[in-house]
């Protein structure tokens, strides 16, 4: 099942270090009954779409919690076996837990935003707690950062990527 989980450069430079994201269980965003409920549509391309925006919503959580990371949204995305997702649309449209650590061998790619929108990221991540809470000047912000497409980028090309950071 492809998963978009929600990282930042720190992971992805953890995951070239030791093989893999954990550990487990992790969150992360795929196409499930919530998701489909909420976003009424029955093509799965958009709704994996859909599944990667909650994903890159979530990288906003992580930047704001380490300092480390540059302000760049990243999701991955993961081939992970069915036996190791559940399903957590109580959470949100959409949440998974994967119950194994993420190997980079199941990494199918890695979705980073580019430099032109470093500057909105990191106001939309100082943001996100309060526009979690209902605050729209806040919403407003990660509304902003939204409005960037993430880069692809196959698995192999994630330290040519850390090395542009």
């Amino acid at each position: 099942m492809r998963v978009y989980l929600p990282a930042t450069t720190s992971t992805l430079r953890a995951l070239l270090e030791s093989g893999e994201v954990g550990p487990a269980p992790l969150t992360a965003f795929t196409v499930t009954p919530g998701l489909r409920e909420w976003y009424v549509d029955d093509d799965l391309e958009a709704l994996e779409y859909a599944a990667m925006v909650e994903a890159a919503r979530g990288s906003l959580r992580l930047i704001d919690a380490d300092d480390t990371a540059a302000r760049r949204r990243v999701v991955i995305a993961v081939d992970a076996p069915d036996s190791a997702i559940d399903v957590r649309d109580d959470l949100d449209r959409g949440v998974v837990q994967v119950g194994e650590p993420v190997r980079l061998g199941a990494v199918a790619s890695v979705h980073v935003d580019d430099a032109d929108a470093q500057d909105t990221v990191a106001a939309a991540a100082d943001a996100i707690i309060a526009a979690d809470l209902g605050d729209p000047e806040s919403q407003e912000r990660v509304d902003d950062a939204e409005g960037y497409e993430l880069s692809w980028y196959a698995s192999q090309e994630i330290a040519a990527v850390l090395e542009q950071l």
